[in-house]
């Protein structure tokens, strides 16, 4: 037997052993504990506003922290800011290169970032002096697509590539601080804790990762998914974090427990999510649909507790609010639509 196979069954029997260990853990099922919470009702949320302007498919949306703008980017080549209680766009930005496929405002509102298939994470200032956005950085070094960025402040900034890593970025010097490199498939999303020490990626590995932001080690990897992971997403708590993915299903997975909790999936539901997110106490669920839907999750309950209807072609993106008052969904319909 040669050195290579040893290896492999060394590795074989470290996967059993986590798994025994995981299910020594084991003591209680969330659906179980859950039949004493009183159930959530049927959630019917309104569509309040339709943001029009984009031209061609949307695929990427991220709200600003003051919970009135947010960030679109589109394949139309455009990157736009709006006003969402007036449907007003703020800024129209013109990008270099038109596939784009993530985007992100900064917590302070500065800065609104994106990136694609150009390989690059530009950042582009929107507090100049003249009042119009100005490119500031341009951050090379990823040899794959950009396919997820986020600010921790006005001056770093994680992204996730095709490359099969995540990287750190310095803005003032344009310089990676620290490379995350562990998955085995391009990473398709990342979600920073809500204390930004550590971060999720989800990858076409079919595996969730946790990073620790300063040291950047892989701290845990949780499997489950049966196809590659689209979409990742923090518990507000910051103890667990939701994941979704092309097998049709979304998971919730606990950190503490190192294990999956539950799943959320129906019968009908055939096609992959492209989206994920919580609402503000973390007892809902969003996720969006290749199949133009949006469905609601009881995530205590794994219980379907709504949908929402009404774009017209797949839903790329959502996000919820910091003050949990409504929810985007973004749609490659060209349409960004605000719901509650």
């Amino acid at each position: 037997m040669n050195e290579h196979e040893m290896l492999r069954q060394e590795a074989e029997q470290l996967r059993s052993v986590i798994k025994e260990r995981r299910n020594q853990v084991k003591d209680a099922a969330l659906a179980e504990r859950a039949k004493g919470l009183a159930p959530v009702g049927r959630i019917n949320m309104r569509n309040r506003r339709t943001l029009k302007g984009h031209l061609a498919k949307i695929y990427a949306m991220h709200w600003s922290e003051d919970s009135r703008n947010l960030v679109s980017a589109s394949q139309d080549g455009k990157l736009i800011v709006w006003d969402s209680y007036s449907t007003n766009k703020v800024h129209a930005i013109p990008l270099r290169s038109s596939w784009v496929m993530t985007c992100a405002y900064a917590p302070t509102g500065a800065f609104v970032a994106c990136g694609g298939l150009d390989n690059l994470c530009t950042i582009y200032s929107l507090k100049t002096r003249e009042g119009n956005s100005k490119i500031s950085r341009e951050l090379p070094g990823h040899t794959g697509y950009l396919s997820c960025c986020r600010f921790i402040d006005d001056n770093q900034i994680v992204t996730s590539s095709g490359d099969m890593t995540c990287a750190l970025w310095d803005v003032e010097t344009g310089q990676q601080v620290t490379l995350y490199s562990g998955h085995a498939g391009d990473v398709m999303s990342l979600s920073l804790s809500p204390d930004n020490r550590t971060f999720v990626s989800g990858a076409c590995d079919a595996t969730a990762k946790l990073w620790d932001i300063r040291d950047g080690n892989c701290k845990q990897t949780l499997t489950g998914h049966e196809s590659d992971i689209n979409a990742v997403t923090f518990f507000p708590n910051g103890f667990a974090f939701a994941t979704g993915s092309d097998d049709a299903t979304c998971r919730l997975f606990d950190i503490r427990a190192d294990q999956e909790l539950s799943w959320y999936t129906h019968e009908n539901i055939i096609c992959g999510i492209t989206s994920v997110a919580f609402s503000k106490s973390g007892r809902l669920l969003m996720a969006g649909y290749e199949d133009f839907n949006c469905n609601v999750w009881d995530s205590m309950k794994a219980e379907r507790a709504g949908v929402l209807v009404g774009h017209e072609n797949r839903v790329s993106c959502l996000g919820v609010t910091e003050d949990g008052m409504a929810v985007c969904t973004g749609s490659w319909d060209s349409f960004l639509r605000v719901w509650n």
